[in-house]
This record gives structure tokens, C-alpha cells and sequence, in this order.
């Protein structure tokens, strides 16, 4: 299966005011992201707030995204950027039916964290999770997106490479969103590579370029900070060390920044109204930001001229 290469971005959800999916901005959000190095979309994931979306909606959100995508091959301003959809769900039948939907739409690839209830204990159960989701979309890698903090699954991945290894015909690797560096690496050396580990912290890309891995990776942060993140990747290439350390440091002060304002699900959302793409409100239960927080916001932010280093 071809693997990953470059930053893949986790897009919110757009909404209106009154909390209603807004596909209409999706284009402008997909240029955006395109022009500043991205690669493709990690949709209808953490940061798109998926598990507070009905299915119908997710269905609606993966359309314009397929479709927007394909507007800007069609103009001649991407190659290759790619659309994966989250399609985990407390209810396995229903990520079936997404996964076949994405598959039907002409999606790229599929991904599924375990799912928040019921917690899943053991490998096995992990497992027969994927199997049953990934089998709804035969023809597009299966990425499990392994997030244990959303759902306390705190499972051994590389004990999952072994078990899916010849079982799971379209698995494809993990979107690997969690702190163990050691663990991570186990995983990229698994059978000399023969998974795609796409490194999901933004806080430690350079990190996981050191010990070889991470050639791809699906960020959060990409939606505001994508060209400081895309250009740690670069100055590696290039050999420059010192400035990725740089970038690198730059993006964990940005990451400090969204830390005072509930995460990137909330305050990083908020940043892209910053930057000149309101994409609305948080839905429940999530606590927006107040007129008051953004103002604060603003201001951290202009204290380490993130305005300067930001999308475009």
C-alpha cells in the first residue's frame, strides 16, 4: 500500500452560528489548507468534533470535501491531496455504512479510533472492531487512529500490528496520537516497515524524524500553524538541523498558547477565525470561547508573532 508522505490536516467542523453544518465554506477551506503545504484531510475526526455529528451530517461533510478536493485537482492547483475520513462510532454498524459510504464517494482512505463506550479491554475486541469497519470499504487503506486519552484504550499497538498482520487485508498502519516515542518507533520497525505509522503529535515531529520515521503524520495544529510544521519536515531534508529545532519550538509555543484555551478542538478552532476563516461554534458539550477569551487569545498570540508565521 503506498504510505504517506508530508502533513496530512485534521479540519473542524465547520458550523453556523446556530450550530448547523456549514459545507458552503469547505472550498475556501481546502484552498487554504493546500497552499500551505498540506497534503490531504483527516475528516469528521477529534478536531471535527465526529462523534457530536450525525451520521447524515458526516456523510454530508465527506461529499464536500471529495468534492471540493477534486475542484482544485480539476484546476490545476493540487496533485495529490488526499481525503480520509474518520468513521469510528459507539455503533459498529454504523461506521460500516460510513466506511462504505466514504468508499462509494470516492474517498481516498478510511480511519477509526476505538470507540468511547463500551471501552474496548483487550486486543481481540480491538480488533474485530477494525475488522468490521475496515470490511465496509475493501478497496481503501484502514487506518486505526490510535488516540487513548478520548477513550482510555491503552493497548499495545505493536501487539495490534501483530494480530491485524494477514487478518485485515486493507489495513494500512495507525495514526499514532500519543506520547510513547519508544512504542511509536516499535511500531515503524515492525517487520521492516511494513505499516504506515503516521506520527499524530504535532509537539514531537522532529523527535520521530530522528529515529527515522514520521515521513507522514496527520496534525491538529496544521489548520493555523501548517507552514512552521511542514517546514520542520523540509529542514530536516535539507539536512539543517538548527532550524528545525526552531520550527520545532515555535510550534510547542503555539501549542502552550492553545493549552490556556481548552485545546485545539476549542481554541484552536477560535484561531482560524483569527486568520480570516470563521468556522463557527463548538457544539455541546464543549464550552466556546467568550468575546473576552478571544481578545486574550489575540494577544498571546501577537506576543510570539504568530500572526507573522501563520497560514495564509
Amino acid at each position: 500500500m503506498e504510505k504517506i508522505k508530508g502533513l496530512i490536516d485534521a479540519p473542524f467542523t465547520p458550523m453556523h452560528p446556530n450550530g448547523e453544518i456549514n459545507l458552503n465554506i469547505i472550498p475556501e477551506y481546502a484552498s487554504l489548507l493546500a497552499r500551505n503545504g498540506l497534503k490531504g484531510v483527516f475528516i469528521n475526526g477529534s478536531s471535527g468534533e465526529g462523534y457530536l455529528l450525525s451520521d447524515d451530517e458526516r456523510k454530508q461533510i465527506a461529499e464536500a470535501w471529495v468534492k471540493a478536493v477534486a475542484d482544485l485537482k480539476a484546476a490545476g492547483k493540487v496533485n495529490d491531496f488526499k481525503v480520509i475520513v474518520h468513521v469510528g462510532a459507539t455503533c459498529v454498524k454504523a461506521a460500516h455504512d460510513l466506511a462504505a459510504h466514504a468508499q462509494q464517494i470516492g474517498a481516498w482512505g478510511i480511519g477509526a479510533m476505538a470507540s468511547p463506550f463500551p471501552k474496548v479491554g483487550r486486543i481481540e475486541e480491538l480488533v474485530k472492531y477494525c475488522e468490521e469497519i475496515a470490511c465496509g470499504a475493501p478497496e481503501l487503506p484502514f487506518y486505526f487512529y490510535h488516540i487513548p486519552a478520548f477513550n482510555g484504550v491503552y493497548l499495545s499497538m505493536l501487539d495490534l500490528l501483530q494480530a491485524v498482520d494477514g487478518r485485515i487485508p486493507n489495513f494500512a498502519g495507525i495514526k499514532y496520537t500519543f506520547e510513547s516515542l519508544y512504542e511509536y518507533n516499535r511500531c515503524r520497525r515492525y517487520k521492516d516497515g511494513k505499516f504506515d505509522m503516521l506520527h499524530g503529535q504535532d509537539e514531537t515531529i522532529l523527535p520521530c524524524l530522528a529515529m527515522g520515521g514520521a515521513q507522514g503524520g496527520i496534525g491538529g495544529t496544521t489548520n493555523y500553524n501548517g507552514r512552521c510544521l511542514t517546514g520542520i519536515l523540509k529542514a530536516w531534508a535539507e539536512g539543517d538541523l538548527e532550524k528545525a529545532r526552531t520550527l520545532q519550538n515555535y510550534a510547542q509555543d503555539v501549542i502552550d498558547v492553545i493549552c490556556h484555551f481548552r485545546g485545539n478542538i476549542v481554541g484552536g478552532k477560535r484561531i482560524m477565525k483569527l486568520i480570516g476563516l470563521d468556522l463557527g461554534p463548538n457544539r455541546t458539550p464543549f464550552q466556546n470561547i467568550t468575546d473576552e477569551e478571544e481578545a486574550r487569545l489575540r494577544a498571546e498570540l501577537e506576543a510570539i508573532d504568530f500572526f507573522k508565521h501563520c497560514n495564509k
